[in-house]
């Protein structure tokens, strides 16, 4: 279907508001928002269970840990150069072959990831490294297919529903990054990988790094199914001719030079840039200052995926009702910037915390209810509540912007965008928190300042962008 351009909230067929994402669409479109968030979910569960095991199986070829970084960054770059041009497919030739297509890639690449030891055992280390940056870096390409995603749940959303089911995506996000690495955890264990040894033909390689490969592998195989026997290409108006082509750059010349989409544009760079370092130096600020090991740092992160899957699936559609799409991206870029800047200094604001002693003096609850930590677990809901409902509204805004024809290549854009904040923000951060623990996220809570400011003005001049429409 076309999606309607505007409406009234004096219009008498629009229905009020409820707290379900599609729960005013036909339900044919409900079905489809569902099926392709379930896609988006296993592909980003098979790209979860990788996490856990990368850097030791970089290490595993004695190569040095800047490779870890490099091979990590080839996914973004990757995502980067790809996601505007599947975004632009999408629109040309539909969304569901992109989808489909693209996690079926996704599966080969993590195939061919979990073969790098053998690899490197006929043709030496080089060919093995090489083996897992190109295999990565090939899924890096297919997971560009976000761009095409967001387009289809534009395409089968009304626009009054629009935030609240492309929260569903982000919440499908952070569902895969909480499950995804306890599953790759689980499948490198010695437990299962000796069953596995004792029940697979001897011609397949069982490891602690080929399982959760080769798991993230059949993850994606089983979306790319999904989509190709499930998922139905969406009734809409495609987009041809001349304005559906271009090269990555064209494609970025002409989303900086639409007035609308510039600023939105931009703030996808910058808060990626932003929130991927501290994605990055997260775990050794708990290690340097809480004495987190690998396993307490995951129960945060799980902590963090969870609260995300609640604000992005649950509160950001009713909120984004009330507030508009531009307010509640500024309440979610301040929120951001405010955790960013509080986050390196929870030790000292959780040392000031009145909470009660026992008789020694001594935290009544234990090592783990202590004055940091409360603190650390504050400033991380903060934090997660003002990512999520910065992105999403970002997304909606995207889509209000961009016109029916060319959702997918201005998702692909801005995608591509922040895929490329991705790439700078780590290597960035990693060098800042060398020179001053506390500069990459104060950096990071400074970026954000801008945005607000440029979002801000939005509201000045002319009021929400979605109340505008209306």
């Amino acid at each position: 279907m076309t999606t309607p351009r505007s409406g009234t909230a004096a219009d008498a067929e629009v229905p009020p508001a409820s707290d379900d994402p599609a729960g005013d669409a036909p339900r044919g479109s409900r079905r489809a928002v569902a099926v392709v968030v379930g896609v988006v979910f296993l592909d980003l569960l098979g790209f979860g269970v990788v996490i856990p095991i990368l850097p030791f199986y970089v290490r595993s070829f004695g190569v040095s840990d800047v490779f870890i970084g490099l091979i990590a960054a080839s996914y973004s770059l990757a995502q980067f150069l790809a996601a505007p041009t599947l975004g632009r497919i999408s629109d040309e030739r539909g969304r569901r072959p992109v989808i489909a297509f693209s996690v079926a890639v996704a599966g080969v690449a993590w195939l061919v990831f979990g073969f790098a030891t053998e690899i490197g055992e006929l043709a030496g280390t080089a060919a093995a490294v090489a083996t897992l940056l190109l295999s990565r870096t090939l899924s890096g390409a297919a997971g560009g297919n976000i761009s095409a995603a967001q387009a289809y749940i534009a395409d089968v959303t009304p626009r009054e529903r629009r935030a609240g089911a492309l929260g569903l995506v982000g919440a499908a996000f952070s569902l895969g990054f909480v499950f995804g690495p306890a599953l790759g955890g689980v499948a490198a264990s010695e437990r299962v990988v000796s069953a596995a040894a004792a029940l697979l033909p001897a011609f397949v390689p069982t490891t602690r790094f080929t399982l959760p490969s080769f798991l993230a592998a059949g993850l994606s195989f089983l979306a790319a199914a999904a989509a190709v026997l499930v998922l139905q290409e969406p009734d809409r108006t495609r987009s041809t001719g001349a304005d559906a082509r271009g090269s990555l750059i064209d494609q970025f010349r002409a989303a900086l030079s639409n007035d609308a989409l510039r600023p939105l544009v931009a703030s996808y760079f910058v808060t990626s840039v932003a929130f991927a370092g501290i994605q990055v130096m997260f775990i050794p600020f708990a290690a340097d200052f809480y004495g987190y090991d690998a396993t307490a740092a995951a129960v945060f992160l799980t902590y963090i995926g969870v609260l995300g899957t609640i604000n992005q699936g649950i509160l950001v559609g009713p909120l984004e009702r009330r507030l508009g799409a531009t307010r509640l991206a500024v309440v979610g870029g301040t929120a951001l910037a405010t955790a960013l800047a509080l986050l390196p200094f929870t030790p000292q604001i959780g040392a000031l915390l009145p909470l009660p002693a026992g008789a020694d003096g001594s935290p009544l609850g234990g090592p783990i209810l202590t004055g940091p930590t409360v603190a650390l677990f504050a400033v991380g809901a903060l934090l997660s509540f003002g990512n999520g409902s910065l992105n999403v509204s970002l997304s909606t805004l995207v889509s209000d912007r961009a016109g029916d024809e060319t959702q997918g290549a201005a998702f692909g854009v801005t995608q591509g965008a922040g895929s490329l904040g991705r790439t700078v923000g780590p290597p960035a951060a990693a060098a800042a928190y060398v020179l001053a623990y506390w500069s990459p996220f104060v950096a990071g809570a400074v970026l954000l300042v801008p945005v607000v400011y440029v979002l801000g003005r939005g509201i000045a001049s002319g009021g929400d962008a979605t109340a505008a429409d209306d």
